[in-house]
């Protein structure tokens, strides 16, 4: 067996103005635009990462936004809610700071002893700050939050599922435990060894409607994985009985994909060579940065990009 995951490597979603979307993750919620880049499966279209100031790991949530897509319908076979890790005295500032920048927020609750923050994004996507007593330290110098109150990186995503025995079993194959005694209603916590982004909590909602693609959900949640066991996990997943692709180079990770049981996309990606591969942690997101077997579109790919502002 390959070693166990020890948590999220990054979670992607489908936005839809660029701009806004840029201005909720960077100046609201206090992230660092760490790549400027596209989707490499349709270039007309940005990818924009959000993560901590050295785009660590752990800390990178990302967006396809498609100007003028339809929403999509957040429901089963989806990663239904992305948490981010806050310190716990923040949750009074987080909250007043949602409210005051116009930010859809609900009041905060309790769940497994940990103060939760529900809110949405402009596009509507279900997202929450976990205030937790263990938050590791801040790593967002000179951005608009202050340090003692930054986003720390995930805390980790639920997945909604019709049925989920199955998807039990390969978070288990992958490493992860369930808490011992916990259980919240449907809701069943799973957790891995990382200090950042080691949950993932499963909802069993057998009556609930399939989530739809579009804007305002989740596309992948991406596991962090050594460098040299992608091949060792595709055979895992294989004899699963899972389809995973092959070994995919993202330019900044390599990685591998897989649809499991329930549903949800599943994405196995390995932690170098990292954001600064290609830019100076100083330099990250200032420019569009494309792999170098599309550079030389360079032209075409900048003329059909929408406005970032």
């Amino acid at each position: 067996m390959p070693t166990e995951i020890p948590g999220i490597h990054h979670v992607t979603a489908i936005g839809s103005d660029p701009g806004r979307n840029l201005g909720f993750y960077t100046e609201t919620l206090g992230l660092r635009l760490v790549k400027r880049s596209i989707n490499q499966d349709d270039v007309s279209v940005y990818h924009l990462f959000y993560a901590d100031h050295e785009g660590t790991p752990g800390t990178s949530m990302t967006f396809f936004p498609y100007p003028g897509a339809r929403s999509g319908r957040v429901g089963t076979g989806q990663v239904s809610t992305t948490a981010f890790t806050i310190p716990i005295d923040a949750v009074d500032y987080w909250t007043e700071r949602l409210s005051a920048e116009g930010a859809d927020v609900d009041e905060p609750r309790e769940r497994f002893g940990d103060t939760v923050v529900p809110f949405r994004d402009p596009d509507g996507l279900p997202l929450e700050l976990v205030a937790t007593a263990d938050a590791p330290p801040a790593n967002q110098p000179d951005g608009p939050v202050p340090e003692e109150h930054a986003i720390r990186g995930f805390f980790g995503v639920t997945l909604s599922l019709q049925s989920a025995g199955p998807t039990v079993d390969l978070l288990r194959t992958m490493g992860y435990e369930e808490t011992a005694g916990e259980s919240e209603h449907d809701r069943r916590r799973f957790e891995a060894s990382s200090d950042i982004g080691a949950v993932v909590d499963v909802l069993e909602q057998p009556q609930a409607p399939r989530g739809q693609p579009g804007t305002g959900t989740v596309h992948h949640v991406a596991f962090r994985v050594e460098d040299d066991e992608q091949e060792a996990w595709r055979e895992v997943f294989q004899d699963q009985g899972l389809r995973p692709t092959e070994i995919i180079d993202r330019k900044w990770f390599r990685s591998v994909y897989v649809r499991e049981h329930g549903g949800v996309l599943f994405e196995f990606a390995t932690k170098s060579p990292g954001y600064t591969v290609d830019e100076d942690v100083a330099e990250l997101g200032k420019r569009l940065v494309l792999p170098e077997w599309l550079e030389d579109r360079r032209g075409e790919i900048e003329a059909g990009l929408p406005d970032l502002s």
